[in-house]
C-alpha cells in the first residue's frame, strides 16, 4: 500500500455501528446493505466511532481519530481500519465519546472542518478526558496559527558538536 487508510463500516441497526463522524472519505465501496468500505487519502484526518451491544447493553463503545499514514511513516494498528494510523486520539466509554464528538461539534460551529483542526488539538482532548479534566475548546486563533504553521518548512537537521562537516 502507497500509504492511506481503509476503514470497515459494519451498521446493524441496535447490534454493530461502526461510521465516520469526520474526514475527507477518497473512496466507498458499498458491499452489502450493511457493509462498506471508505479509503482515506495519506495525511488525511478522520475520526472512527465503533459501538457494539449485546443482550444485556452496550458492550462496546470507542472513538478513534487517526490520521492515515504516508507510505513509509510509522501507525498504530486499530481493529477494522488498514493498516493503521497515527493516532490523535483514542477513548472509550460513551460519556467521553459523548464530550469528543461536542467538541467536533464546536469545532464545526466556528466554520471549521474537524479533519483540518489542529493534530495538536486533539492529542490535546485525548489527554484532558484520559486525565478526567476538561480540555480547552478549540478557536479560530488556534486554527490560523496552525493553517500558518502548516505553510512553513520543516527545520533544517541540526549537526551535532561531534559530527565531521
Amino acid at each position: 500500500m502507497s500509504g492511506g487508510a481503509i476503514v470497515e463500516l459494519v451498521w446493524i441497526e441496535k447490534q454493530i455501528e461502526h461510521w465516520i463522524r469526520f474526514g475527507r472519505i477518497a473512496r466507498t465501496t458499498i458491499q452489502s446493505r450493511s457493509r462498506s468500505t471508505v479509503a482515506f487519502d495519506p495525511g488525511a484526518v478522520f475520526a472512527f466511532v465503533r459501538w457494539q451491544a449485546n443482550d444485556f447493553g452496550t458492550a462496546e463503545s470507542r472513538i478513534d481519530i487517526l490520521r492515515a499514514p504516508r507510505a513509509g511513516e510509522p501507525y498504530a494498528t486499530v481493529p477494522h481500519v488498514t493498516p493503521g494510523g497515527d493516532s490523535l486520539l483514542r477513548l472509550s466509554g460513551w460519556p467521553k465519546i459523548e464530550r469528543v464528538l461536542q467538541f467536533a461539534d464546536a469545532i464545526e460551529a466556528l466554520g471549521i472542518e474537524p479533519a483540518d483542526a489542529a493534530t495538536d488539538y486533539w492529542r490535546h482532548v485525548h489527554n484532558r478526558l484520559s486525565a478526567g479534566l476538561e480540555p480547552r475548546g478549540y478557536t479560530a486563533a488556534q486554527h490560523r496559527a496552525w493553517l500558518l504553521r502548516q505553510t512553513c518548512s520543516p527545520a533544517p537537521h541540526a549537526t551535532s558538536a561531534g559530527s565531521a562537516l
